[in-house]
């Protein structure tokens, strides 16, 4: 799966083992679904998966690991025929190539010109949701994988990181059979509205923890799914709607009153929630608000801080 800031990668075992404490089976909303990682981990455990993530990019990745199955309509076989061809096509330079490698340098001109030639080979095809989605998100785990940044796409690197060096090769992503608990979904919907949607067993919450939108520090990939090619701005080459898409879960004075929101209208017996002790919202807050639905349980771990906080993005001491 992609670089992702906040990624529960190292503590999915531990969340699905929550979750399992609390339901050894059933249904799973999960409101910020990011990579999907964890939700692809749980379903691999079984449960069935309702996905949801305001950002294209994140609903496209949720549609390949969560709502579409490996073992339905011989989806991993088409997808591999798909990829293979993929992996043949020429790079022709377009978009994508004068922007990220040429007006900034987030890639190699010859890798973006063949981003360029695959994403039109997908568009230019009258592609089902779930294969379009497999095939997406093998491009952008691909792109990810020769990219010259610190994992965020705020900038990029002064000089090339060395796997921006390779070339460009797609891979099947690891779709999972269907859930024993049923066909998960991938929704596209702001977090309050999937709260009053949505039901379920259990909710899984991992909300933005600061001012930093995701959809600033994954620009490019919301580009490369939408593939609307939009005017940019800065040294980035952002879009423009990242200047105007806002989100309460990314305002020290609004996210608590959305959290609360999202918490009294989720339709749910149990819920589970990742927090970190440096974000918006207080341990105490935290732990006030979700009171309100019954007992607390608070499990710490201790986790490696984002990079730009290590080297003192914020702070000359790192604080």
């Amino acid at each position: 799966m992609i670089k992702y800031l906040g990624s529960k990668r190292v503590l999915v075992p531990l969340i699905t083992e929550t979750v399992q404490g609390l339901q050894p089976s059933g249904s799973v909303i999960d409101l910020f679904s990011g990579t999907s990682r964890v939700g692809h981990g749980l379903k691999a455990a079984g449960y069935q998966v309702l996905s949801n993530d305001l950002n294209a990019y994140a609903t496209t990745i949720a549609t390949c690991y969560i709502e579409a199955d490996s073992d339905t309509h011989g989806l991993k076989q088409r997808a591999q025929e798909a990829i293979d061809q993929l992996n043949g096509l020429s790079g022709t330079p377009g978009y994508f190539t004068r922007t990220f490698c040429e007006d900034s340098l987030f890639f190699q001109p010859r890798n973006g010109a063949r981003v360029d030639a695959i994403r039109d080979w997908i568009a230019n095809r009258e592609l089902d949701r779930e294969l379009e989605a497999v095939l997406l998100t093998s491009l952008m785990e691909a792109a990810d994988r020769v990219d010259s940044t610190c994992g965020v796409q705020m900038a990029f690197l002064k000089k090339w990181a060395p796997r921006a060096h390779n070339d460009l090769h797609l891979r099947l992503p690891d779709i999972l059979p269907k859930a024993t608990s049923g066909k998960g979904r991938a929704h596209n919907l702001d977090a309050k509205d999937a709260a009053r949607q949505l039901s379920g067993d259990i909710a899984y919450l991992d909300p933005p923890y600061n001012q930093h939108k995701y959809l600033g520090n994954y620009h490019i990939w919301e580009t490369l799914v939408r593939w609307d090619k939009p005017d940019t701005y800065g040294i980035a080459c952002k879009r423009v709607d990242v200047r105007q898409r806002k989100s309460d879960f990314n305002a020290k004075r609004r996210i608590l009153a959305a959290m609360r929101d999202v918490v009294e209208h989720l339709d749910v017996r149990h819920l589970v929630v990742s927090f970190s002790n440096e974000g918006h919202i207080s341990r105490d807050e935290m732990v006030d608000l979700l009171s309100h639905r019954g007992d607390v349980l608070v499990i710490e771990r201790d986790f490696k801080r984002y990079v730009g906080a290590q080297i003192g993005i914020y702070n000359p001491d790192g604080r």
